[in-house]
């Protein structure tokens, strides 16, 4: 008894079954996404801030742009770092403003200020209230001389850091002597 050889028997392999379940997929990913689209409705940006209920409020808008001038007039700062330039009622100017570099590199600003109706830890109380509600992350206290400090940074959108911060600078009973200062940190985001 001999056997011829013969060829392997052939048996076909469908893909279909694979296929079938990557069309679904496909399919159901795109019922899904029509789905989103059309149910969306985006998410409106708020422009308005926080009440701080007992808080130390803010100057008014005019005051404001009045007491912030100097800083904030001095050169091209970013439209998300703008809103730093905040300052609480009963706030008067001190002499001393200054550029520190001239304009000789990085945005550098100090503005001096005189509160009277409020102490350190109420001026300090109202920056991190009204900076972090704008974005700001409050990473230092103190300063290495002692004096009550505070700073904060945020990524400004013209790629670069900027520090804002608070100095008391001087306290008596009737008022508080305080530095305001912003500056563009030199390491980009």
């Amino acid at each position: 008894m001999s056997d011829s050889p013969k060829p392997p028997l052939t048996t076909t392999t469908s893909i279909f079954p694979a296929a079938a379940v990557l069309i679904l997929a496909v399919v159901m990913l795109g019922v899904f996404g029509l789905v989103d689209v059309l149910s969306s409705k985006g998410v409106a940006p708020t422009t308005t801030l926080p009440n701080f209920v007992g808080g130390v409020p803010s100057a008014s808008a005019s005051q404001t742009k009045l007491l912030t001038a100097f800083c904030s007039g001095y050169s091209q700062i970013p439209t998300n770092v703008a809103s730093a330039f905040v300052v609480p009622t009963d706030t008067t100017f001190r002499p001393g403003a200054s550029i520190p570099n001239q304009g000789a590199g990085d945005y550098d600003c100090v503005q001096p200020y005189k509160t009277t109706k409020y102490g350190a830890s109420a001026v300090l109380g109202y920056y991190a209230a009204q900076l972090e509600s704008r974005g700001w992350s409050l990473f230092s206290h103190g300063a290495s001389n002692g004096s009550p400090q505070s700073l904060f940074q945020k990524g400004g959108n013209d790629g670069f850091y900027w520090i804002i911060g608070i100095t008391i600078t001087s306290t008596s009973q009737s008022s508080t002597n305080w530095t305001f200062r912003i500056y563009q940190n030199s390491e980009s985001i």
